[in-house]
Parts: C-alpha cells; sequence; structure tokens
C-alpha cells in the first residue's frame, strides 16, 4: 500500500477499504467533527478500550476550529491533543494497516497530514491462573496467558533490572504474530542472540497458528526420524525468570501460554519447579529420583522382555520374574497392546466432558485391567510393569521428552524381540548415537555440559545446589 496522500477523502476511502469496512463486521469506524474538520476513526471491536476512547472522542469535540487552525501535521496535532501515552505518527499506508489489525486505534484528521496510531487496545484473556502441567506445592501459583503484553509484565516483576530487554518483533507473512525475545543484555551470549534473531528473521511461512509449536517446526533442524525435543516449554514466570537470569533467551509468542527457553539441551529436562520450593537435600533427593526412574521406564519392559524369553537367564533370587501367567496373546503382543492402548486413554480423556471424567476413568481401568485379565487376553504381570512405565511418564514434566522416551522403548522392545541380545544391544547403541547427534535449535550442543564437558554446569543440573549469588 502506498503512502498517505493529501486528500484526505482519498485516504478514507482505501482504508476502508484495505480494513474491510462494511465487510467485516468487527471493524468499526467512526465520523467525527473536531474543530470544524471531518476526522475518522478505525478500531477493530474487542480490542479498543472503549473507556479510553470514549474520553479521547469527547474532549476532541470539545475542541474549537480556533485551536485547530495552525495544525497541519498529525505530530503536532497528538503532541496537543492526544493524551493517550501510546501514540505513534505513521505515512505509510502497510504500517497504518498492519497496526489497525494488531489493536491499535487510527485517526485521521481532514488538513492534517499523518495518520495517529493509539494503542488503547486490551486482548481478551484468562487471567493469570496457576498451569495445569506445572503445579508447584509452595511457590507462586500464577502462570503465562496468551497475551504477550501481561506475559512480559509477570517477568518484569519478577526482574526489576534495567538490563531486562523486551524485544519485540513479528512473524508470518500474513499472521504478522508478535514475539518477544527476553534477556539481560549485560549477560546473554551475543552470538547465540545474534543466532535467535537470524533464524527468526529467516522465517518464512504465511501464518503461526500453533503459535510457539510452529516456531519451534520453522526453526528447527530437519530431523524429522529424531524424537529428542529441541525445545524446553513452561507456563511458569518464576521457571522463565530464573532461565532469564542465568543468561538464557526466553522467547514469547502472541496467542501461546508457554514461552521458549532457549539454547536447551538433553540435560536441561532433568530441572523441574518443584525442587527449588524445598530444602537442597530434599530437591537433590527428587531430581535424582524423577532421573532414576524414568531411565528406568525406558528399560524395563525390554529388560523384563529379555529375561523371561528365556530360560536359564534369570538368577535364582528373580525366578519369579521368569514365568508371567498365561495369556491368549503372545508376550510382546500384550505389551505393545497396553503401550498403545494407554495412549487411546490419554487421547479420549481429553475429550471427555468433565462430567463424564469420573465415569471415564472407572471404564477405562475396567476395560485395561480386569475385564482383560478375566478374559485371558493379558496377564497381571504387565499391567503391573506398564502401569509403572505410565505413572513415571507423569514424573517427567516435559510431554515430549515423555514420548520421546516411549518411542525409543517400543523401538528397543522390538528389536530385543527380532534379535535377542543382539537387538538390546544394538538399541542402546542407536539410542546413544541418536542422543549424540541430536541438533539443538542453537546453543553448543544437546549433550553440553557432558559434550563439551563443563563439570560445574554438569554439577548444577543433576544436583540442586543451595542459592548461589546469582539466586537462579
Amino acid at each position: 500500500m502506498e503512502k498517505l496522500s493529501n486528500d484526505y477523502a482519498e485516504n478514507v476511502r482505501r482504508f476502508d477499504a484495505a480494513l474491510g469496512v462494511g465487510r467485516s463486521c468487527d471493524l468499526v469506524s467512526r465520523d467525527y467533527v473536531i474543530g470544524g474538520r471531518r476526522a475518522r476513526l478505525w478500531v477493530i471491536d474487542g480490542y479498543g478500550k472503549d473507556g479510553t476512547l470514549e474520553r479521547m472522542g469527547a474532549f476532541w469535540l470539545s475542541l474549537s476550529a480556533a485551536e485547530l487552525m495552525d495544525l497541519t501535521e498529525m505530530q503536532r496535532f497528538a503532541d496537543r491533543f492526544i493524551t493517550f501515552s501510546e501514540t505513534n505518527v505513521s505515512f505509510d499506508g502497510t504500517d497504518i494497516v498492519t497496526s489497525v489489525l494488531l489493536g491499535k486505534t487510527l485517526l485521521l484528521i481532514e488538513g492534517i497530514y499523518g495518520a495517529a496510531l493509539m494503542d488503547a487496545k486490551d486482548y481478551p484473556s484468562r487471567g493469570v491462573s496457576e498451569p495445569p502441567d506445572g503445579k508447584v506445592l509452595r511457590g507462586s501459583h500464577d502462570g503465562f496467558v496468551e497475551a504477550v503484553v501481561p506475559n512480559m509484565a509477570l517477568l518484569r516483576r519478577r526482574i526489576r533490572d534495567p538490563h531486562l530487554t523486551m524485544e519485540g518483533c513479528k512473524v508470518g507473512t500474513r499472521s504478522h504474530t508478535d514475539a518477544v525475545l527476553c534477556y539481560l543484555d549485560d549477560k546473554v551470549d551475543a552470538a547465540l542472540l545474534e543466532e535467535v534473531r537470524a533464524k527468526l528473521s529467516a522465517i518464512a511461512v504465511k501464518s503461526l497458528s500453533m503459535g510457539q509449536e510452529s516456531v519451534a517446526e520453522a526453526i528447527r533442524p530437519k530431523q524429522w526420524y529424531n524424537p529428542f525435543p529441541k525445545v524446553r516449554y513452561t507456563e511458569r514466570p518464576d521457571s522463565a525468570a530464573a532461565s532469564v537470569m542465568e543468561g538464557n533467551i526466553v522467547l514469547m509468542v502472541d496467542n501461546s501460554p508457554s514461552v521458549m527457553i532457549l539454547p536447551t539441551g538433553f540435560f536441561d529436562f532433568t530441572q523441574e519447579a518443584n525442587e527449588f520450593y524445598f530444602p537442597p537435600l530434599v530437591g537433590t533427593y527428587l531430581r535424582l529420583l524423577r532421573i532414576a526412574v524414568f531411565l528406568i521406564s525406558l528399560l524395563i519392559t525390554p529388560v523384563w522382555y529379555l529375561m523371561v524369553r528365556a530360560p536359564g537367564r534369570l538368577p535364582e533370587w528373580l525366578l519369579f520374574l521368569s514365568s508371567p501367567e498365561p495369556a491368549a496373546l503372545d508376550l510382546l503382543w500384550q505389551l505393545l497392546a497396553v503401550e498403545f492402548m494407554v495412549d487411546v486413554l490419554k487421547l479420549a480423556s481429553l475429550n471427555t466432558p468433565d462430567a463424564l471424567s469420573n465415569s471415564f476413568s472407572m471404564l477405562g481401568a475396567l476395560i485395561l485391567g480386569d475385564f482383560a485379565v478375566q478374559a485371558g487376553w493379558l496377564g497381571p504381570e504387565v499391567l503391573v510393569y506398564m502401569a509403572f512405565v505410565s505413572v513415571a511418564g507423569f514424573a517427567q514434566p516435559s510431554y515430549e521428552m515423555g514420548y520421546a522416551f516411549k518411542l525409543l522403548r517400543v523401538a528397543l522392545l522390538l528389536l530385543t524381540a527380532a534379535l535377542d541380545v543382539v537387538g538390546f544391544v544394538l538399541g542402546l547403541l542407536g539410542i546413544l548415537l541418536l542422543l549424540a547427534t541430536t541438533k539443538p535449535l542453537v546453543g553448543r550442543g544437546y549433550l553440553y555440559p557432558l559434550i563439551p564437558f563443563d563439570g560445574k554446569a554438569l554439577r548444577r543440573l543433576l544436583i540442586r545446589e543451595p542459592i548461589s549469588r546469582d539466586n537462579t
């Protein structure tokens, strides 16, 4: 769209057409007479703050022709008669249209060159309640919401430092979605920050319909076969603030309550907010317990299957594991069936109305438990091991990492069934190779601080240390 014309009627016609006045029911336009001059205002219904716009409109209508006699530039009008603090003047048609679609209010006045853009918007959003996937026993119970402005305020409330920088940009050639890079300019890695900027500016997509996930998929390395997550998400402002204080970058995307923490490595997923709301000894115990349980969940069913498929492999004190009760299905198919059935129950629970959730839980437990055993389809040992695996999956705060381990566990089980001990060993080597070749979005490496080795950083990730000078 071209720059503004000196012809008021031509400008009104162009903006009415570009913004869809009369075509879109949520585009509100209003004509005024300000100091004897024609004026027009555009705003999207649901964005504009009615009280603020009404007060400004009442003030403009009270202006006399004499007060506007010497005004020919919108900047001078804004300086004298627009009291709202977030106001700028633009002359570029494309920029003006995009600003209105982002929620700003547009004002044109006959005989005054330029367009006033007032950021008097109020995005619809829910309250900052605690996120369902990051609950803590103690600590703050607020969480990010879908609007990026209150999310920035939640971080500002925790880090009142002039070095805290909120760097905004637009992503998406048609959606123009707001994205904000949050970092401490005196602590962030400058090369890393520049790499993130370059990746964001290189995104060539029309719309970020899935928020932060769309951004992650647009900038992540092309390793579709690799299930390990490349990004750590959080909906907790305290976790995001701690990451910023450590020198990391937090990427916020409008319309998404989750923020991305960059850079992300494999060992970053060992941490959880709950550990920092307990004393260091208790926090260390919880962290090591979660790591151990999660590693056991990867290996328990393949190892058990390997031990019981051939007699004589178990020592005497483990012989009680070697004779699972007979069932209609082969042991391998029992394990695979329950793996997939658990996921089916998870998907079904997402679509179950709250009023029926208790009934669904009872029905799922009966079908997967008592009925399956009584009908002879499954053995009780299989249900015991898979129940442990399911519970262990919820001990991992990252859903993405949980499903990565699930896919690897199934692959390891299939290799063990096909090649016995050789398949189990090859599967473990394959997992290690896949982990070593995983490419992070940005940063020194996915296995940092193990590769390249940094003992101090690795110890901080594996052991909950007391509060340090940086207090993170």
